[in-house]
C-alpha cells in the first residue's frame, strides 16, 4: 500500500543531523534535526528549514526472485538497536528518465548491481524509499536507511560502492545526510 512520508528538516524531531555533505548538484540547507511525519505536510511550521516528500510503492525494477529475497530478508524500520540513520535524496537526469523502463533495469541492476549490492548488507541496514517524481518534488528518490552504530562501517561501504557504478553517472543532485537518534 503506497503512503506518503513527509521529511521536516528543521529544529525539531528525534533524529539529530550530525552531518551533511552535498555530493554533487545543488545543496540543501543545514538543519538541525529531522522528523518523518505519516502524510503530505503542505505548510510547514515555524523554524522548517525544508521538506522532502515521497511516496513508498511497489517495487519497479525487481525480478520476482529479487522481491522475493528482499520479503524474506529486510528488517523493518525503528528496531531500538538502529540508533543511526542516514536521509539520501537523489535526482537523476534527464537522459536516465529517456530510456525505456528495461533500459534502466539493465543499468541499475545488470551492469550495477544495485540490488544486489544492496542484498549483501540485509539485514543489518533497514531501508525504505520513497519515489518523489511524481510529486513534483525537488528529487526523484528519498531514500530512509536506518543502522546500528556496530554497522556504520558496511553502510560507508556500501554507499561508496552504489557510488562508483555506471548508474551513478546518471545522478545530478544527491545530498547525504547522516543522523543519530537523539
Amino acid at each position: 500500500m503506497s503512503k506518503i512520508v513527509s521529511f521536516v528538516g528543521g529544529v525539531q524531531g528525534p533524529w539529530k543531523v550530525v552531518r551533511i555533505e552535498n555530493v554533487v548538484g545543488k545543496p540543501l540547507e543545514p538543519v538541525e534535526k529531522i522528523q518523518i511525519v505519516d502524510g503530505s505536510i503542505e505548510i510547514p511550521s515555524f523554524n522548517t528549514n525544508w521538506i522532502l516528500r515521497g511516496v513508498t510503492s511497489n517495487l519497479r525494477y525487481t525480478t520476482s526472485q529479487e522481491k522475493e529475497h528482499l520479503n524474506k530478508h529486510s528488517p523493518t524500520l525503528g528496531r531500538k538497536e538502529d540508533t543511526c540513520a542516514a536521509l539520501i535524496p537523489i535526482k537523476k537526469s534527464v537522459e536516465w528518465w529517456e530510456l525505456a523502463q528495461d533500459e534502466r533495469r539493465e543499468i541499475l541492476e545488470e551492469q550495477s548491481q544495485h540490488i544486489k549490492l544492496g542484498l549483501r548488507y540485509l539485514p543489518a541496514i533497514a531501508r525504505r524509499l520513497h519515489h518523489s517524481r511524481d510529486l513534483g518534488e525537488p528529487f526523484d528518490f528519498v531514500t530512509w536507511f536506518e543502522y546500528s552504530p556496530d554497522y556504520s562501517r558496511e553502510f560507508e561501504e556500501l554507499v561508496s560502492s552504489l557510488r562508483t557504478t555506471l548508474e551513478w553517472k546518471y545522478v545530478e543532485r544527491e545530498v547525504d545526510i547522516r543522523l543519530v537518534l537523539d
